[in-house]
């Protein structure tokens, strides 16, 4: 007989108020938790929340209380004085935390997240994306005109890169493919990842311009001897004549008829014998909650895209001359999608 303790069922009143409640609860205390920069305060060891609120001008009742949330869910610790310690998830919110992820989860509290959150009946009513019925724009075209917005997105998309990049480039074999481009590559991490653990490799950063000025004192600033920084239009065309194209989290951003578009310029570009990676979320069959299957009502609120199953990979590819070869799981949720030209 086993005598191990039986966990017991958490009844649904209770399960629907954890979700509901204690959740997003949480998930906003440690976004703000982030934003008054209190990990970085607690690094060099514990303090009260006195001490703190003498340090940030902050109320200390109040910052206490804050405190004391985010530890419930291991987010800082309490110790018996009631001093604050850091802890590993704490220790991730730091700014100078390899990776971190404090511009991750400030997003998460951002006004343009918050405001769309709250239409998602519009998008479910309508199958159109929240900012058209917040800003009456596409979520791009805000942040073209808010570049202190675009900044922390970036910033953020930046963090994820520190925990997902080293995953892909670790997955892949990237030896023998003497030139790379990164489609929509953000500040370049990802292809400063690629580049470093392939010196013969030479690379090219493509996105937008006004990003790509921004990737300048980047990640890639010590490799511009092997890499082109372009700015341009993805939808028209993309730097052609390389060996693979990559792009992680950029075809999961749009419908399938903008994703057509980006895939047949990178099929025109690419070199005889070369391969097309697309590293998105792979939803799998079955239930469960996932990553993808949550992720994909983001993208249903703000961008107009989804995440895909690999059917759907695979119909998509077919559909711009690529044909899915194998799709290689990575140590993070993602997934490398091989495409090789048909």
């Amino acid at each position: 007989m086993s005598t191990q303790p039986q966990t017991q069922p958490i009844p649904p009143h209770a399960a629907v108020l954890q979700i509901t409640w204690i959740a997003p609860l949480v998930a906003f205390a440690v976004s703000h938790l982030a934003r008054l920069g209190i990990p970085d305060l607690v690094e060099a060891g514990p303090k009260s929340a006195d001490e703190l609120a003498r340090e940030t001008g902050l109320d200390a009742d109040a910052l206490y209380r804050l405190m004391r949330a985010t530890a419930a869910a291991g987010v800082l610790a309490e110790g018996p004085d009631g001093r604050f310690l850091q802890t590993p998830m704490s220790a991730v919110l730091r700014s100078d935390a390899v990776p971190s992820l404090r511009a991750m989860v400030i997003v998460t509290t951002d006004e343009w997240q918050l405001r769309g959150c709250e239409r998602l009946d519009y998008c479910v009513r309508t199958g159109k994306q929240a900012p058209e019925a917040v800003y009456g724009k596409p979520l791009f075209q805000y942040f073209q005109e808010h570049p202190e917005v675009a900044a922390t997105f970036n910033e953020a998309m930046t963090n994820m890169s520190t925990v997902e990049g080293p995953a892909v480039a670790e997955a892949y074999d990237f030896s023998g493919i003497d030139s790379l481009v990164d489609v929509g590559g953000g500040h370049g991490l990802l292809l400063t990842t690629i580049l470093k653990r392939n010196p013969h490799m030479k690379g090219t950063l493509y996105d937008q311009p006004h990003v790509v000025e921004g990737s300048k004192s980047g990640p890639l600033a010590a490799l511009l001897d092997r890499c082109a920084l372009i700015g341009g239009d993805m939808f028209s065309s993309v730097p052609a004549g390389a060996d693979v194209y990559i792009m992680k989290y950029i075809l999961h951003d749009w419908p399938d008829d903008k994703c057509l578009k980006i895939l047949r310029a990178c099929r025109a570009g690419v070199n005889p014998g070369g391969k097309l990676l697309v590293v998105d979320n792979v939803i799998k069959p079955g239930g469960g909650l996932d990553w993808g299957r949550i992720l994909d009502l983001e993208m249903l609120m703000f961008p107009g895209g989804r995440e895909r199953t690999e059917e759907q990979f695979r119909d998509l590819l077919a559909g711009a001359g690529w044909r899915l070869s194998r799709v290689i799981p990575t140590a993070s949720p993602l997934s490398i999608v091989e495409g090789v030209p048909t």
